[in-house]
């Protein structure tokens, strides 16, 4: 669906990334990893659209997207950002249906097929009771499940997700990832998504493409490329990463950190 040969991105005058290859297909879900600052929201733009290629090629569904045009592309990816406050006090039904602009005619207004698909994104999130809600009023963490819910109800063949986790508590996290590796693994949609927590990785994602401060970087699953090493050398931080098996019988793989316990540990309250 997605394929980046030796892509090079940056800015005028200067170059973030050089040389990133990888392809992305349906029903996979796409981790990427590194420290701040590396150049993750960069790669990120280039794939959009949004920053020129400084060298290598984008490709989707087997075209160089320099080719398509911008309603086309909208209608073939989606894409959910770190946070977004609109300057007006739409109602959050209107949020999620303005995702089906790419799908709709100049002028056209959201029909009734159109807010029944929103309708049904708020609902597979659990935010139906939000529907009619001001966006301007709700939270931060609800702010995040309305954005992801529009891209939904685009029902783009690729989700672009800038760390769609920021705002959320932990519970809201879970349910996130959760329900993005099940839009994936359903095979209708390649999804790839930026997260600073390992365990999302480990635990959600089919491949991980990770970022180190030299700006190299390592494809492949999450076994192979989510390292003690890999976190000591980009963090700064010692790690272990265990295998466990769960009360279902299940085997995950989970990152802690390395040293101790606390000096009050075993003390009484």
């Amino acid at each position: 669906m997605l394929e980046l040969d030796r892509l090079g991105c940056g800015y005028r005058g200067r170059s973030v990334l050089r040389d990133i290859s990888f392809e992305l297909v349906a029903g996979e879900l796409l981790c990427l990893l590194g420290p701040n600052g590396v150049g993750k929201t960069t790669l990120f733009k280039t794939i959009l659209g949004l920053l020129p290629a400084q060298g290598g090629s984008i490709r989707l569904a087997g075209e160089p997207i320099v080719r398509w045009s911008r309603r086309r592309f909208a209608r073939h990816v989606g894409y959910v950002p770190q946070a977004h406050t609109p300057p007006f006090p739409f109602r959050v039904r209107d949020v999620v249906a303005m995702g089906r602009c790419a799908h709709l005619g100049s002028f056209a207004a959201p029909g009734a097929h159109d807010r029944a698909l929103a309708e049904a994104a708020l609902d597979s999130l659990g935010i139906a009771g939000l529907a009619g809600a001001d966006y301007t009023r709700i939270s931060g963490g609800e702010r995040q499940l309305v954005l992801i819910a529009r891209a939904l109800a685009q029902q783009p063949h690729i989700l672009v997700m800038d760390e769609p986790t920021a705002n959320l508590d932990y519970g809201n996290q879970l349910k996130v990832m959760a329900h993005v590796r099940d839009i994936a693994a359903r095979g209708g949609m390649g999804v790839i998504l930026t997260t600073h927590h390992p365990d999302h990785a480990l635990l959600y994602g089919s491949r991980a493409l990770v970022l180190d401060r030299a700006k190299r970087y390592a494809v492949g699953t999450p076994a192979e490329v989510i390292t003690e090493a890999y976190l000591q050398d980009t963090y700064g931080v010692s790690t272990e990463i265990h295998d466990i098996t769960r009360r279902n019988g299940l085997q995950s793989r989970l990152c802690v950190p390395a040293w101790g316990a606390p000096a009050t540990a075993g003390r009484r309250a």
